[in-house]
């Protein structure tokens, strides 16, 4: 199963928190080793969750997860600073495992940094300065602590922006087969190197270096259309083998021939999904500390592997690239060394920051730091250019044999964990016990119910859903549904110009009790239904439609005396279990549902009760419930008759 995010997965969620532009921070908890939840009053209503989990994974939750009511020094500090702050822009930096969000204040404006990367971490900055950050950490080149000055990750290859000349550059420098030059050197990762070569029905040991102008092309070709799908918002997928999600992409993996796919509206509902199911596995593990204490110890050994290779391939490839510019680096050695002996300290480093490709230089240790072929090393002029080479080919060779020694003993440990997670029957029945989540459909992302003629409606869940539901998915033989209160959501009945006239009722109830006027908890009220034609974004003259409104032109089909009044129970759709809530109409006769109405501090306890009734996770249940808190009025169940 998937244990981190990807760079093509954090480039998917980036672009769905373009839906958080314009709202506000609402509240910011923190929690365990490295869950941090940032609760966000998204433009135009509804409440969005962005969660920052176990320090590996960001994404934009279905539900509010649990939280501890004391909040810690950490989320105590952000809360100081960035408490009703307006959310800008998210970018993805580069094609590292790195976003950036704009963070605005009366007096100042921030940035907050989610870096997926080297253990994960959490940081707010102020003019480029780190004003805190959830780990401090000292690395070779950059130091996350609060008071230093923020520094991203040297910039690598970028598979997003490169051009085919330096995808070719690339491998024409590399000594590694195809599949593994893709991986590092182009920095596509394990996953999708495998992907672009399986895609180009390239053979992945063949040698980089060796691989025909034409079989380039092919490859690249491959790359880019992964890289354009993905940026276009793609199509999440999770990739099912045995009942259970293997992997997750933004897109679908060719590599993954002869597993079930199983489709999501947004790579962040593909994410929770796939943590639903690795949170029973833990769940399961948790019962036996020995096993605990063999996870972390294999997280950490992966992690200090990935940290021996990459210093390996850079140590290689600075080596490489002084052979590569023989002529400048052998020449700058030569005349430092010749120089050294003859003018003072002060006098050399003047002349040798004069040349160009030199960046740096101490004369007390012998040492000078060049770029040679856009790599930067630091060489010893007082040997060769070939002894130096030598030195970094050599700790190439040592941190290689270091990352093999750790991979032996990262393997010792998966046989160990392996041995005492077959023991454990107990942990694995309560696992197989857990309410399941139903199968997801596209139109998940929106509020929803089926009609009794079968036809589907749906809503928007805030300003930014508002917009899109029209925009996307309003045509010609639909209608559109709306209740007068400030704050309703957009809602529309698919082939509604040919549905009956109890659907078009049962729309316009749906559209007044998905509205505000739940929260308000009016008893009743009124909403109306228009033809698509009718629905516009262009204002008046002096008029101003704000983001998530339309403008609704000639006659309304009012609806009045709609009860404020929704019901939640079991349907089937396409053949698959649903737990739907919608008007109670539908469910009459069906003898299994829960009717709800407006309630007063109740919305947890009954998002639980039902979850519980049903069978269903609870956050399956908070994503179809109305707005505001709700209670249970009755219950119509076998055998069971509550009032």
């Amino acid at each position: 199963m998937k244990k981190e995010m990807s760079s093509f997965d954090v480039r998917s969620v980036a672009s769905e928190m373009a839906s958080l532009e314009g709202g506000h921070m609402d509240k910011i908890f923190h929690w365990g080793a490295g869950n941090v939840l940032f609760r966000i009053n998204a433009a135009g209503g509804g409440k969005r969750e962005l969660f920052f989990k176990d320090k590996k994974w960001l994404y934009l939750a279905p539900s509010k997860p649990d939280t501890p009511e004391a909040p810690t020094s950490f989320a105590t500090f952000l809360r100081k600073y960035i408490d009703n702050a307006r959310v800008g822009k998210t970018f993805q930096a580069g094609s590292d495992r790195l976003t950036v969000t704009e963070l605005f204040k009366s007096d100042a404006e921030y940035k907050l940094v989610f870096e997926l990367f080297g253990g994960g971490n959490v940081l707010l900055l102020l003019d480029g300065k780190i004003v805190n950050c959830l780990t401090h950490r000292t690395w070779r080149d950059r130091v996350t602590r609060p008071g230093e000055e923020y520094s991203m990750p040297k910039a690598r290859f970028d598979p997003m922006s490169s051009s085919f000349e330096d995808f070719a550059a690339a491998f024409g420098s590399s000594g590694a087969d195809a599949v593994r030059t893709l991986a590092t050197a182009v920095n596509l990762g394990g996953q999708y190197a495998e992907e672009v070569c399986k895609r180009a029905g390239m053979d992945k040991s063949a040698p980089a270096a060796g691989v025909p102008p034409a079989d380039l092309e092919t490859l690249y070709s491959a790359m880019r259309g992964i890289v354009e799908k993905a940026m276009g918002g793609g199509d999440p997928t999770a990739f099912v083998r045995d009942g259970r999600i293997e992997d997750i992409a933004p897109v679908d993996m060719a590599s993954y021939e002869g597993l079930e796919r199983r489709r999501f509206p947004t790579m962040s509902l593909a994410i929770d999904a796939l943590i639903r199911e690795s949170k029973e596995e833990e769940d399961a593990a948790a019962v036996d500390p020995d096993a605990e204490r063999l996870r972390k110890r294999i997280e950490k050994q992966r992690e200090t592997i990935e940290s021996y290779l990459e210093e390996a391939e850079g140590l290689k490839a600075r080596a490489d690239a002084l052979y590569a510019d023989y002529q400048a680096a052998d020449g700058l050695l030569k005349v430092l060394l010749e120089q050294s002996s003859r003018i003072s300290w002060e006098k050399l480093r003047e002349g040798a920051m004069k040349i160009p490709y030199v960046t740096g230089i101490d004369p007390s240790k012998s040492l000078v730091t060049g770029r040679f072929s856009g790599m930067e090393a630091t060489l010893d002029y007082t040997k060769s250019l070939d002894a130096n080479a030598s030195d970094l080919y050599g700790r190439g060779k040592e941190a290689g044999e270091k990352a093999s020694r750790a991979e032996e003993a990262a393997r010792e440990s998966e046989a160990e964990l392996e041995k005492i997670m077959k023991g454990l029957d107990r942990a694995k029945a309560l696992a197989m016990s857990r309410a399941q989540p139903t199968k997801q459909f596209w139109f998940e992302r929106y509020k929803w119910f089926v009609t009794s003629s079968g036809r589907l409606v749906i809503a928007g869940r805030d300003a930014h859903s508002n917009d899109n539901i029209v925009k996307k998915h309003l045509k010609e033989r639909d209608v559109f549904a709306h209740a007068d209160v400030h704050g309703a959501p957009s809602v529309i009945l698919k082939d509604g110009a040919a549905a009956p006239p109890e659907d078009l009722r049962d729309a316009c109830a749906f559209a007044l009790a998905q509205s505000k006027a739940w929260v308000a908890a009016m008893a009743e009220g009124s909403a109306f239904w228009a033809l698509p034609d009718q629905v516009s974004k262009t204002p008046n003259a002096g008029e101003f439609v704000p983001r998530g409104a339309f403008i609704v032109r000639g006659k309304r089909n009012y609806e009045h005396h709609l009860a404020m009044e929704l019901a939640v129970g079991e349907v089937l759709y396409e053949g698959h279990r649903k737990v739907m809530c919608g008007p109670v109409r539908l469910f009459e006769g069906s003898g299994k549902y829960v009717v709800i109405r407006p309630g007063r501090g109740k919305g947890g306890k009954t998002a639980g009760e039902l979850a519980k009734s049903f069978a269903v996770p609870e956050e399956e249940i908070s994503r179809i419930l109305p707005p505001g808190d709700a209670e249970i009025a009755r219950r119509e169940w076998p055998g069971e008759n509550e009032t």
